[in-house]
């Protein structure tokens, strides 16, 4: 099995050495296809990515026009060649170490997709209170409309068996991505689970992109997808074993299967 690693980068050259050499250097029980995409940045970024590749295998797409990481990720998609796709921000608010206990309930085959939970409780972090407040707002508001509970429907680091992400009609630019995603997957039958991850908030100030507008946004991009994309607008040629039962919404799976 092979984890394709998807991985959008804007305007990160005061870290993105370190950064690089931190996801490297992570443990991971898959081989792993890492796929870079740079998003038309403008600060330097692109010339590092390029120097990197001498020494780490990486592949590097390399936008003309800034598309938002909703198109880097699409982007990502397509190039991916793994069985698993993940997405993985460039920067340190995710561990990567955390990546292998997400991949064991695919590679056990009881889950199609997982969720790394920034929120559940045996998480410590301190949440910056607006940002915590939006996120539990636009998650409660996912599982009301999509029908699958989760406790971190904004969180980057989602694991997807290829086959499914692959057959999805991806529309969205910047965040809007995170809803999207999590919207079409409701519309299936697969079998999503959710696992506690560790988290580093970090500030605008420090290179942190998104705001108050993609939290407007992403209200608008729930009502759109949830309830007017149909499933066959949603996915092309979806595998019939994610169609069984599809219409009745599937259920979020806890670490304890519960």
């Amino acid at each position: 099995m092979k984890l394709s690693v998807v991985v959008p980068v804007y305007n990160e050259y005061s870290h993105l050495r370190e950064v690089v050499e931190h996801l490297f250097s992570s443990s991971c029980f898959l081989e792993r296809e890492w796929i870079f995409v740079d998003d038309c940045s403008s600060d330097g970024t692109t010339e590092i990515l390029k120097g990197l590749q001498k020494t780490y295998d990486f592949i590097l797409i390399e936008h003309e026009r800034n598309q938002g990481k909703g198109g880097a990720v699409r982007d990502g998609f397509k190039r991916a060649t793994g069985d698993m796709i993940i997405i993985q921000d460039a920067d340190f608010e995710y561990d990567p170490n955390d990546v292998a206990q997400l991949l064991k309930p695919l590679v056990e085959d009881r889950a199609d997709v997982v969720y790394g939970s920034r929120f559940k409780k045996s998480v410590p972090t301190v949440h910056r209170t607006f940002h915590y407040l939006g996120n539990r707002f636009l998650t409660l508001l996912s599982n009301l409309l999509s029908g699958i509970y989760l406790t971190d429907m904004e969180t980057c680091y989602k694991v997807f068996r290829a086959d499914l992400v692959k057959a999805m009609n991806l529309r969205s630019s910047r965040f809007g991505i995170e809803v999207e995603l999590t919207a079409y997957v409701a519309k299936t039958a697969a079998r999503v689970y959710e696992l506690p991850i560790n988290y580093y908030p970090r500030k605008q100030l420090h290179g942190k992109k998104i705001n108050w507008k993609d939290g407007v946004a992403a209200f608008l991009h729930l009502v759109r997808f949830n309830l007017f994309v149909s499933l066959e607008q949603a996915f092309t040629r979806l595998p019939a074993h994610y169609l069984s039962g599809a219409m009745a919404r599937p259920t979020r799976r806890s670490d304890s299967g519960q």
